[in-house]
């Protein structure tokens, strides 16, 4: 049974990494290359409601450590909190053109958010590092 445990959590962490870890470092940069800023964000905006549930998730099935919970509470703050504000603003931003306040505040709340979802690939990362040198001993 801990053996079974053990794997679902290693797993969960596993899924939240490799979710973070490819959204942020393959998908995003291809589809914005390929479509530009306006069809990339609506893409993009229609992808974040599952990639935020997947790592809600993942993360709180992996809460063990509580390294791990920092990146849960990151991912739930991104989703429930930065998201839903940067959707807003991105239409309006659109409306009003690039050099609007909607447009600075989007630009804010775009650069919150990539910290936020570095904080949470760094605490999988360190998650996943805590628990393969716990697997050791």
């Amino acid at each position: 049974m801990i053996g079974l445990v053990r794997f679902l959590y290693l797993l969960a962490l596993g899924l939240w990494i490799g979710e973070i870890a490819a959204f942020s470092f393959l998908v995003a940069p291809a589809v914005f290359r390929t479509l530009g800023p306006t069809g990339a964000g609506d893409v993009v905006a229609a992808i974040f409601p599952g990639y935020y549930a997947l790592g809600t998730v993942t993360a709180a099935t992996a809460f063990g450590l509580a390294v791990v919970a920092l990146g849960l509470a990151a991912t739930l703050w991104a989703g429930t909190v930065v998201h839903p504000r940067a959707r807003r603003l991105r239409a309006a931003m659109e409306a009003a053109g690039d050099d609007s306040p909607a447009a600075a505040e989007f630009r804010r709340l775009h650069g919150r958010a990539v910290a936020l979802n570095g904080a949470a690939l760094l605490a999988g990362v360190v998650g996943l590092g805590l628990s393969a040198a716990a697997l050791r001993h």
